[in-house]
């Protein structure tokens, strides 16, 4: 009986420790998985691997809070800060839906936003090799449930990823934009 329970002990162990190699893989798992869903041109997958609804709660303050300072800078103080924020709503809605969606994902990640190219960039075919800013991103835990990837975009300032855990799952969650 004590043999019995030894193994059984020692296989819930092994269990115990695959889960855990699985959980704490899982970052890295959804952006490969980003990065092969963008790859083969197949968006409509990304919500395997993209909370769109946290995206979208992520982005927009920052997307609004860019475009009503951008108004204030040219309409100066003195309009009111509820006149400000209705025309800030509105602006950003369109560049929200944009932003967080498959094609907006997919556009981010294969698009000029987050590359730096060089003049003369070209494989051996001279065709201009995709970009996969995720492939250099400097990854690491901020919490148990918290994963960040960076890149630089094209000006060399810090985008930060969120990915975030839930349950056994983890997904992009958030985007940090560069301050301005």
């Amino acid at each position: 009986m004590k043999k019995k329970t030894k193994w059984l002990l020692s296989g819930l162990a092994v269990l115990l420790l695959a889960l855990l190699a699985f959980v704490a893989a899982g970052p890295w798992l959804a952006i490969n998985g980003i990065r092969n869903v963008v790859a083969s041109g197949e968006y409509g997958e990304l919500w395997r691997f993209v909370d769109f609804e946290r995206l979208r709660e992520s982005v927009t303050p920052q997307i609004q809070s860019r475009i009503a300072g951008g108004i204030v800078d040219r309409v100066g103080r003195g309009e009111t800060a509820q006149a400000i924020g209705g025309v800030t709503a509105l602006i950003a809605e369109p560049a929200i839906d944009a932003m967080v969606s498959p094609v907006g994902i997919a556009t981010l990640l294969h698009g000029r936003a987050l590359a730096r190219r060089v003049a003369g960039d070209t494989d051996a075919d001279g065709q201009v090799p995709a970009f996969d800013p995720l492939k250099e991103a400097k990854t690491g835990y901020v919490s148990p449930s918290l994963f960040t990837a960076t890149v630089l975009n094209a000006e060399g300032q810090p985008v930060v990823f969120e990915f975030r855990r839930r349950g056994l799952v983890w997904k992009l969650a958030g985007i940090r934009l560069p301050e301005e």
